[in-house]
This record gives C-alpha cells, structure tokens and sequence, in this order.
C-alpha cells in the first residue's frame, strides 16, 4: 500500500527547499512557507496526480496539521521524532527501526502510523540529538543513555547489536512536578499512607522504592522528595539524570559519565557516591541502585546520613532484598553473606513496593519495615498492604492500600526528630 504521508512529506519540503533562503526564514516564517507550499502541492496533485488529490482530499483539518509539522521538524528539527515530543500526552517513544513505533498515552500502548522516511533518517537523527547532548554513538559505542534538553530519559542501541534497526526508547516526564497529592487522586495511594510516608521521610527513615519497569518508581521517588525539609543539603546521583526534585535551594546533583573513545574518564556511580560523602550531605538520593554501588549506598546509609531515598527493580520487597545482596556481592565477591544481610538489615529501614497492574494502573502494594536480622534471615514488617475488593475484575482492578494490624518495630526516629503524633496513634 503506497505510504502517501511519507512520499508527500518529501514532496513538500523540495517545494520548500527550493528556494535557497528558506534557511535563513524564522520559524514562524518557515511554517507560514511550508502551509503555502502544501497548498501548491494540493492544487498540483489535483492536475496531475488523482491519487495524491484523493489523498489530500481524505484529510482532515488534524492530519494536514501532522503533516505540515512534519514537514517542518525534517527541515529544522527530529523529524517525526520532534512531532512525538511535542505532544505532551504522550509519555513513552519506543521505536523499533524506521517503520515501526509505538507511544504510551494514558497508561496504554498504541502503535501510530507516522514512520521515518528510511534507516538511515532514523540514524541521522539520532546522531544529532545524541551530540546535542554531549555524546556520541556509533558502531563501536552502539548503547548509549543521554537526555533530551526538556530532561526526557532517552535510551538508543544501533545496529549489529539491535537487529531490526536502530532502537530508541524515550521517558518523558511531566512539565509540573508530581506530589503525593497527585498520587492520591491517581489512586495509587492513600492519604493515610501519604501522611505515614510525610513522617517517614521527616524521621530521616532510609527508604528504598522498588518495583518493576515502569511501576513508577522514580515518579514515587520525586513526589516522596517534596516531604525533605528545605534546610538539608541533598546530593542525588544518578546514571542519567531525571529526578525531577524541587523546591529544595541546597540540592546537588550529579551525573556518571561514561569513558571516552579511549577508554578513559569513566566516573561511575560509586565515584560519585565516595565523592558525595566529601560534600556534607544531610541525605543521598540515588535515582537507582543497579549494581556494586548498592555497598557504598549501604555504607552511607550506616555513616550517619539518615533520609537516604533511592528505587531499585524487584518483584516485591522481599526480592528487593534479594536483589541487593547480589549487587554487594558484585562489588565485594569476597564479603560473607551474613555479613552483607547486615549491612542490609541495619541499613534500609522501609521498603515500598509498587506494580503496574493488569490495567495499566499503578499502585503502592505494600509499605514494609525491615524489622531485623534473625538466624541469618531478613525478618520485613509489612505496615500497609493492597488488597482488592469485590469489585475488582479482570480488566479493572479496584481495590486499597490497607493499614495491617502490625506496630512499627523500630520506632526510634521518630522519637528522635520528635514526631511523638506517630507513637500516640500507635497506643490507640
């Protein structure tokens, strides 16, 4: 079937392209072209070609304005990338090679019909706003996690490692910042979870997010920041940076690098957690724990840096524990299990686990204390639980986030910092 929306793009912008000054027209002034050299083309298909006219004629006024923008972003911006930007109800870009790319809007998946011209449009692109962001990617460098200039997490692989062409998976974020509140109304929590938490995070508790890809972890992660007091001085570190931490004035933040062509300048996530410690940190905030840094994170929880944030991926909070015994041990393969489910244990004070369901909402599963270290296991405390109700279905879950019968087991920053409204509740 003849993909009239790509051969008329490139018909309209060698309509464009002809005359030698369009580069130098302002962008209004080039839209303002590209609408009169659109028009040009629909009254020449209309003499000329009757299956262009059809075309232009099955238009409607929103797909004339896709395909003027089009137009434009193959002239001055990312091309049909620069068009999926630009629409802020789309959250997620996943392109799987030049004719086949997928969004997420509301939650769900869809894949939509615009597609790049060729392979190697696609990988133009991708060059370019890879170099805008201070990298580079190439057949010998083919994985490479940057960022657009809005923030957007931006993930590409090339060919020969990707086989069906180059791949690109951007996260957007939203322009306002998320808050509990938020979250609340979403139905992903409840207020009587999100008032626990605001005390949590103002005891100075260690808390680690965990949950699965696109559970909303670093969603969590922001809206939970917004509860830090604006006197501390918080360093978050991360691989690319995206947290989207506000409203603080005393905030550092730092980003790894990777090495060069020459296999140097590397700064890792473990450099920038040992240098963070030299910085007088009153709280770290890891955007995610992914290996052997998860010790240095440990350690610095252990050191006196109370209210440390960061996510991590599991299944649940007991594999999250699971999961960063095997992080240490990739760092420190000589170190003692028990010794690590120590470090662990004496750590991390809460876990909150969340998970993208079945309809594609997101919610909190379980708030859990990690209670202590007993014959060599990791015993949790679950506080809060989700549990569906009877109107839950196949295709919608509706259920709450319950408060379990259990009392904290460690109660002790709370009474530290204060906050004696915790343990009165508690008594009742």
């Amino acid at each position: 079937m003849k993909d009239f929306f790509t051969e008329e793009t490139g018909k309209i912008r060698e309509l464009v392209s002809r005359d030698p000054s369009y580069s130098e027209l302002s962008d209004e002034k080039l839209k303002a072209r590209i609408e009169e050299m659109m028009d040009s083309r629909m009254k020449q298909a209309e003499m000329t070609d009757p299956e262009a006219a059809s075309y232009y004629s099955s238009l409607s006024f929103r797909k004339k304005r896709s395909l003027a923008d089009t137009v434009f972003e193959s002239i001055r911006g990312l091309g049909i990338l620069g068009k999926i930007i630009a629409d802020k109800s789309i959250t997620e870009v996943m392109i799987n090679g030049y004719d086949c790319i997928f969004v997420e809007r509301d939650g769900k998946l869809e894949q939509i019909e615009d597609k790049f011209e060729s392979q190697e449009k696609l990988r133009n692109i991708i060059t370019k706003f890879v170099q805008d962001m201070g990298r580079s990617v190439n057949e010998s460098n083919p994985i490479v996690d940057t960022r657009l200039a809005d923030g957007s997490r931006v993930n590409v692989v090339l060919e020969p490692i990707a086989l069906n062409g180059p791949i690109v998976t951007i996260r957007r974020f939203p322009e306002e910042g998320m808050t509990i509140q938020k979250l609340i109304n979403y139905g992903s929590i409840t207020s009587e979870a999100a008032i626990f938490l605001e005390k949590l995070v103002r005891a100075k508790y260690n808390i680690f997010i965990s949950g699965g890809t696109g559970s909303g972890k670093t969603t969590f992660l922001n809206a939970l920041s917004n509860y830090i007091p604006k006197t501390e001085r918080i360093i978050t570190i991360e691989d690319s940076a995206e947290l989207q931490i506000r409203n603080l004035p005393n905030l550092v933040r730092l980003e790894t690098r990777n090495a060069n062509s020459a296999g140097a300048g590397e700064i890792s996530m473990r450099d920038l957690i040992k240098s963070s410690l030299r910085m007088r940190p009153e709280r770290i905030v890891v955007g995610e724990v992914r290996g052997a840094e998860a010790l240095d994170m440990l350690q610095a929880m252990n050191t006196g840096h109370d209210g440390s944030l960061s996510t991590g991926h599991a299944n649940s909070a007991e594999d999250m524990l699971s999961r960063l015994e095997t992080m240490v041990l990739s760092g420190a393969a000589g170190l003692p299990l028990e010794a690590i489910r120590q470090q662990i244990a004496s750590a991390v004070d809460i876990i909150i686990h969340l998970a993208r369901m079945r309809d594609s909402s997101r919610k909190t599963m379980e708030i859990t204390e990690v209670a202590a270290l007993e014959n060599g296991k990791i015993l949790l405390n679950p506080l809060f639980r989700f549990e569906e109700d009877e109107y839950t279905t196949l295709r919608k879950v509706s259920g709450i986030l319950k408060r379990t019968e259990n009392k904290m087991v460690h109660p002790d920053k709370f009474i530290s910092s204060g906050i004696y409204d915790y343990l009165e509740e508690e008594k009742k």
